[in-house]
């Protein structure tokens, strides 16, 4: 059985890409979403994907804006799309959510890629949110404890 997690993340990156096709209202996305899915996720698991998925939304201009510095010779609108959102998931954690380690950020983001993409895309995610983890900065570094990373 997957993590509680794992499995948010993996709901974000559909909602995500939900969104991406068809960019109607988040509140609507997220009814849809939930409503077409054959599985009953915990309340846990659909709190944190939402969180995910709100938070990626709420800060995507400075997210994409990181990922095009660290994208060398890519556009994002160049990227496939499933790897592209995988990113900015991967970003908004590193950024913006002080609980959650970077190894583990990297690790799920990888996998996420080799799972909805091709095999190679968990390399070329790797590359460029590793770069990312190494340069830069939580934006609350108040909230992230060094110990955990």
């Amino acid at each position: 059985m997957q993590r509680k997690r794992t499995q948010s993340r993996e709901c974000a990156l559909q909602i995500l890409y939900q969104h991406e096709m068809n960019p109607e209202p988040m509140p609507e996305i997220l009814k849809l979403f939930w409503s077409q899915q054959d599985e009953v996720f915990s309340d846990e698991v659909r709190t944190f994907a939402e969180k995910l998925a709100l938070g990626v939304m709420e800060n995507q201009l400075e997210i994409d804006q990181v990922l095009g510095k660290y994208a060398d010779n890519w556009e994002l609108s160049r990227m496939a799309m499933i790897d592209r959102n995988v990113m900015r998931l991967a970003t908004y954690e590193l950024l913006y959510l002080a609980d959650v380690p970077p190894k583990v950020t990297l690790n799920e983001a990888v996998n996420l890629a080799k799972k909805f993409s091709q095999e190679e895309s968990g390399k070329f995610v790797n590359g460029i949110l590793d770069k990312i983890n190494h340069t830069e900065k939580p934006k609350n570094p108040k909230d992230h404890d060094p110990s955990v990373a």
